[in-house]
This record gives C-alpha cells, sequence and structure tokens, in this order.
C-alpha cells in the first residue's frame, strides 16, 4: 500500500438512500442513477421528493430511469484510488438495476484494485450493508474485512416495503413475482420484500391502519431472537404515516438506532407513494 494511502474506500450508488451527513461521516462516495421525465434527465437526488412527484403527476408517461455510465464509475473510482489501496463498490440487487453492469464494467480497467459486491437488496436493505462496511474501512481494515461486513449484513438485514398502488411497478416492468398480487387491488394496500435480489409479495392489506400494523407485526416476527435492532423508516410522500410508524416501533422495540428518510427519485419511480421499515437485529 502505497504511503498515505488507507487501505480501503467504499462506493455505493443513490438508491442506497443514504442521506449526506452519512455519506460524509463513513467518507461513503454514491454514485447517482438518472431519472427521465417527459424527455428531460435529472441525476437521482437533484430533485427534492415534492418536486419529483409534482413533475411524476403531471408527465404524460412514467418517468424512466438508468444505471450509471460506466464512464461516472471510472471517474468515482479514480478519484477514490488517490486515497486508497483498494475500492470495495457495493450496489443494488443486478436483477433490479444494470447499474452493477456499468460498476462491473469499469472495474475491470483498474488491474484487481476495486471489487464490485452485489447487496442483493435495495434502499436500506442495501444502505445497512454500506454502512457496516464503512464502518471498517474508516478503521483501517482490509478490503476482505470490509467485504465480510457487509456479507454479514445482508444475511441480517430485513426490510419491508408498503405501496398504496402497484400501478408504477406494473408500468415499470418490475412487477416480477408480484404479478399475482395485481388483480383485485381496489383499496388495498399491498406490501413487499426482497428475496434472493428481487420484490417478493407478502400481503394485501385494506386500509393504512391495518397495514401499519401488519408492518410492525411482520417486523417483530423477523426479529427472531433479537430483542433490539437498528432501524430505518423511509417513505414516498408519506411522512405522517413514516412518523406513525416511528413511534410505534419505539414503543414495540428496543431501538438502538433510528432514522427517518425520504426515498430518492429513482425507487419511488418504481414504487409511487408508500413506506417502508428497514431493520438490522443486534446479534
Amino acid at each position: 500500500m502505497s504511503a498515505g494511502k488507507v487501505p480501503v474506500a467504499v462506493v455505493t450508488d443513490s438508491t442506497a438512500d443514504l442521506p449526506q451527513d452519512i455519506r460524509e461521516h463513513f467518507g461513503i462516495t454514491a454514485v447517482p442513477l438518472n431519472v427521465t421525465i417527459d424527455g428531460r434527465t435529472w441525476l437521482d437526488g437533484e430533485l427534492s421528493q415534492h418536486e419529483f412527484f409534482e413533475r411524476m403527476n403531471a408527465a404524460q408517461n412514467l418517468p424512466t430511469t438508468s444505471q450509471p455510465s460506466v464512464g461516472a464509475f471510472v471517474e468515482v473510482y479514480t478519484e477514490a484510488l488517490k486515497h486508497a489501496a483498494h475500492v470495495v463498490s457495493i450496489h443494488i440487487s443486478n436483477d433490479l438495476s444494470g447499474t452493477i453492469d456499468s460498476a462491473r464494467q469499469a472495474a475491470e480497467r483498474f488491474a484487481g484494485a476495486v471489487t464490485v459486491y452485489d447487496s442483493r437488496n435495495l434502499s436500506w436493505g442495501l444502505g445497512f450493508q454500506v454502512v457496516e462496511a464503512a464502518k471498517q474501512a474508516v478503521a483501517g481494515e482490509s478490503a476482505e474485512h470490509v467485504l465480510d461486513a457487509a456479507k454479514r449484513v445482508k444475511d441480517r438485514v430485513q426490510m419491508l416495503v408498503g405501496l398504496d398502488s402497484l400501478d408504477n411497478l406494473v408500468k415499470g416492468g418490475r412487477v416480477g413475482r408480484v404479478a399475482g398480487f395485481v388483480g383485485g387491488m381496489l383499496n388495498l394496500k399491498v406490501t413487499l420484500t426482497v428475496e434472493d435480489g428481487s420484490f417478493t409479495p407478502v400481503a394485501r392489506v385494506r386500509g393504512t391502519k391495518a397495514a401499519i400494523e401488519h408492518t410492525l407485526d411482520w417486523v417483530e416476527q423477523h426479529m427472531g431472537d433479537a430483542k433490539r435492532a437498528a432501524f430505518c423508516v423511509l417513505h414516498a410522500m408519506a411522512a405522517e404515516r413514516a412518523a406513525r410508524l416511528e413511534e410505534l416501533l419505539r414503543e414495540r422495540f428496543e431501538v438502538s438506532e433510528l432514522r427517518v428518510i425520504e426515498t430518492g427519485a429513482v425507487i419511488a419511480t418504481h414504487t409511487g407513494t408508500g413506506w417502508a421499515v428497514a431493520f438490522l437485529p443486534e446479534e
């Protein structure tokens, strides 16, 4: 390792929904995906959630999303390797986005100095993996230890997503295993989780109150033997429900950490309005 370089720099993408304060604290670089509305393209994060939904609702067609270019990753890796001996690049599931393909093509140009890792998840199902990896990187651990941290979290992190409608998933072609839930959705909320990198349906629930209670019950079931966990409540134009979930999670569980975060435009394109709870049970 060259003098003055840290062992590892951690890179992810914007679908991890990591706020700026976390990225800065742990030295994480997030490569933005792209969202296009009626022919105009923004980087994920350039539009506020409110502005994005205003534009999406006024658009003639559903916005489209696209992965970062190979060149965008090359630029980020080149910069990271100025101060780090190795880059660990952790990304949204390959079954949900082509982002990891761009990352892998870029990594080939760096003679083994970049390792690309598929989280098999998204949002804070990905974010928890990235943060734990970055903690190891900040501590000066090797690339192997950084990757091991991400892998351990991948096996433990849980996430339930609640959607007001499946319309965006269907229009965006991300419906996958959820196809059987499309029929008979009038006035129903649907919950999904991520299994083996893809959305998997969990339940259909009538009404917001019942959907929130179902979410909490699902969390409790998937806590296993753990009594304490770190949580992240995410929402797309559902701030009141997110606040209620935060309140109820704090009442029902031992919380080591809890953040409430707005999802980015790329994820919201495919989910529409809704909420999610991601959590990492403590070992």
